[in-house]
This record gives C-alpha cells, sequence and structure tokens, in this order.
C-alpha cells in the first residue's frame, strides 16, 4: 500500500462504524480524494483492501459500494458471527481478570440503565453500549487473532444490529440477556457463556427478514 491508503482505510471503516455508510452506500471515491487530497491510486488501493475482507463490493457502471448481503449471505455471516462471539465469550469466562470484571459489569450496568430510562427510545445511543459490552467481552478473551476476526465479521453486521435496536422490547431483551451473559463469564462457566452469548447475538430467519427489509 502507499502511504496515504490506511488511513483512507480507517476513515471509511469509522463511517462504517459510525452509522454514516451503510449497506448498499456507494463510496464517493472523488469526495474521499478531495477530502484526503490524494490522487485516485491510494483510493484504488483502499478500496481493493476493503474488498478483500468483505466490507466492499464493485457494482457494474456504479463505482464501489458497502457489502449488502443477501439473505441467504446474510444467515451464513450471522451464523459465523455468533460462533465467534460465543467462542470469545467462553473464553472470557476462563481468562477474566478483575479489571476486565469490573469493565464488563460498567457495560452491563449502562445497558441496564438505558433500558430502564429509554425502554423503547434512542436506539442509536443503546447500540453504543452495546458495542462496548461486546469489547470487553472480546478484549477479555485475550485472543488478538478472535478480536480481529470479530471486528471484521461485525462490520458486515453492525448496520442491521443498530437496526435491530428500532424494534419495540428489543432493548430491554438485550440488556436482560447482557446481564444473564455477564453472569456466567463472572461464574467461570465457559460452556455456558458461549451458548448463551451465541443465542444472543442470533436472528431468526423472520427477524433477519425483517432486517434486510428495513435497510433496503
Amino acid at each position: 500500500m502507499t502511504e496515504t491508503a490506511p488511513s483512507l482505510v480507517q476513515h471509511i471503516l469509522q463511517r462504517i462504524d459510525l452509522g454514516q455508510l451503510n449497506p448498499g452506500d456507494t463510496l464517493d471515491e472523488a469526495e474521499l480524494a478531495e477530502t484526503f487530497g490524494v490522487s485516485r491510486t491510494p483510493l484504488r488501493e483502499a478500496v481493493l483492501y476493503l474488498e478483500a475482507l468483505g466490507l466492499v463490493r464493485r457494482l457494474p457502471r456504479k463505482g464501489a459500494a458497502i457489502f449488502r448481503p443477501t439473505l441467504e449471505e446474510f444467515l451464513a455471516i450471522l451464523e459465523v458471527h455468533a460462533k465467534l462471539e460465543g467462542q470469545a465469550a467462553g473464553l472470557a469466562a476462563r481468562r477474566l481478570s478483575r479489571q476486565g470484571a469490573e469493565e464488563l459489569e460498567a457495560a452491563v450496568k449502562a445497558c441496564e440503565d438505558h433500558a430502564a430510562k429509554s425502554p423503547d427510545a434512542d436506539p442509536d445511543g443503546y447500540y453504543q453500549h452495546n458495542l462496548r459490552f461486546h469489547a470487553c467481552v472480546a478484549h477479555a478473551s485475550g485472543n488478538a487473532v478472535l478480536i480481529d476476526a470479530l471486528k471484521t465479521n461485525a462490520r458486515k453486521l453492525l448496520a442491521y444490529y443498530r437496526a435491530r435496536y428500532r424494534f419495540q422490547g428489543a432493548i430491554a431483551a438485550s440488556a436482560t440477556e447482557h446481564r444473564d451473559i455477564s453472569r456466567l463469564i463472572l461464574d467461570g462457566d465457559s460452556a455456558g457463556a458461549e451458548a448463551r452469548m451465541q443465542r444472543h447475538v442470533q436472528f431468526d430467519q423472520v427477524t433477519a427478514m425483517d432486517l434486510l427489509a428495513a435497510l433496503s
């Protein structure tokens, strides 16, 4: 990669993480080139790198766009993601440090507080608490390779998880499930934490179809 390409990659990833780029959105290559004051070469390299990660797809005569899965692709990615999240929770139950336990408790409490005060309001705000909870669990796993895999895979689903919290009752249910998972991790129940986390991040096919439709 040229010197500026990694900065372009991080900028695009940040836009995805913040919901400024959603599935199906095209990348405005002219705007990016102007913003960063770069030629098309580093921009092309950045797009190729994101394409290799599966986060961007090139569309005939339309340039590059943020990956938008079909239902089959969505369910396949979700199946893998659930396994990764479950593995992280299982490892966290075995490896949780005192500091990790404190951070996990703070993240769970933030989710519960939001659910108590605004059970069906500010879904984007709750989603930030949700991200913190999952980041705490991933970090507690102590496995850097697993954490990287989780980040890449999660970015293909971020917009759909964010949209999930617009559904009535979803925030309260999520906060309750976070507490259940944290108890299992704190109790050192590796198998239980792994299984509970997998159930937590999975969607049934009907919910998946609703989420895909909401962002189509």
